[in-house]
């Protein structure tokens, strides 16, 4: 049975919000309020439909229990009750779903890194794949994605790369991606026509903010360097790439995208404070989970999630056995929703078991 306490509660905060915001409400609380509306929107609007629903069950039963409704009424009626009680189904597990406890992060934004694994050259093409799949998928939903490093491959492609994706709902969409990305295909270098099995890690950090993280400047060790790599005369006289070394946990970060030492130097400090706050909140989630795997996998970064078979044009998610034959356009971002969405629900469908376990 939902909790009619908490759903008077949402209720009540969606009137003062609609209050509030027709009062006059300017800048920023007018943009904080009408976002707390936007996300408090279909669940008042289940929440009424699935009382309005009761109160129609409730008449149905009255006609059912009343021995003088005709046969052909009470055909009618018990037909009614049916489609109410399926209606009130989904909607009761909309709800039950906007009861779960929030992710704080998910609603920001995230740091997406893509490192080449395993298979040399063809690996550091596919982690290249790999990110503009990403690029492509950030484009489709609006967001803004910004290049903070990349160390591209010998024969193209990157071995590594990391990129800033600012928008709303990126990292509740996106945080699933971590882990072992596998690929299985004719490189084009393969003379042979053998398929060759490669892979690449993504890692997708919550991006922190000031409060999320308090960094003391006396932990950290700035070093300055001439930038690497592309860029002519400019890298050989310019010392502008920053190097950043966290004492306590031994985490070093590398930006060298800006010409502007300052600028790449912000970015590293952005950069550190996510990997802090990741690692923050991995060791908090082990704490409260004894068994992580009973969620969408573990999240571990060498934890084998996805495999993409390109003869077959197959992609197939480990976690939740789901293999879907449209490869070219998930890898185009098209229907990476696709894979995404079903991991999203299968991880709110335990979180419901163990609310209810509990």
């Amino acid at each position: 049975m939902l909790p009619s306490d908490k759903l008077d509660l949402i209720i009540r905060r969606h009137d003062e919000i609609s209050d509030r915001l027709s009062g006059g409400a300017t800048g920023a609380e007018f943009v904080a309020l009408s976002r707390e509306l936007a996300e408090l929107d279909d669940v008042v609007s289940a929440i009424r439909g699935w009382r309005a629903g009761q109160e129609e069950l409730a008449g149905v039963d009255a006609m059912l229990a009343d021995p003088s409704t005709d046969a052909e009424m009470r055909a009618f009626a018990e037909e009614e009750r049916d489609a109410a009680q399926a209606r009130m189904g989904d909607l009761e597990q909309k709800i039950k779903v906007a009861l779960l406890p929030k992710d704080a992060a998910d609603e920001g934004g995230a740091i997406l890194e893509v490192r080449a694994g395993t298979g040399g050259d063809e690996a550091a093409l596919f982690a290249g794949d790999l990110f503009r799949m990403y690029q492509r998928y950030a484009d489709l939903h609006g967001w803004k994605m910004d290049l903070v490093s990349a160390s591209e491959g010998t024969a193209g492609g990157f071995k590594e790369v990391v990129a800033e994706i600012n928008g709303r709902g990126v990292f509740a969409k996106l945080k699933f991606e971590s882990g072992v990305h596998r690929v299985q295909r004719v490189p084009a270098t393969e003379t042979q026509g053998r398929i060759h099995t490669s892979a690449a890690t993504v890692a997708v950090l919550p991006e922190a903010t000031d409060v999320d993280i308090d960094i003391n400047e006396t932990d950290l060790k700035i070093d300055t360097m001439r930038a690497q790599g592309a860029g002519g005369q400019h890298v050989n006289k310019t010392e502008s790439a920053i190097r950043i070394t966290h004492l306590p946990t031994n985490t070093v970060v590398f930006v060298q995208d800006e010409r502007s030492q300052h600028k790449n130097k912000a970015r590293a400090m952005m950069l550190l404070k996510s990997r802090l706050y990741d690692a923050q909140r991995q060791k908090l989630d082990s704490e409260r989970a004894a068994d992580r795997k009973a969620q969408v996998g573990s999240g571990d970064r060498s934890e084998r999630i996805r495999t993409y078979n390109f003869p077959q044009g197959r992609v197939t998610d480990h976690r939740i056995n789901l293999t879907l034959y449209k490869l070219d356009k998930v890898i185009a971002g098209e229907a990476l929703d696709e894979v995404i969405d079903p991991l999203i629900t299968e991880h709110q469908a335990a979180q419901l078991a163990a609310s209810e376990m509990s």
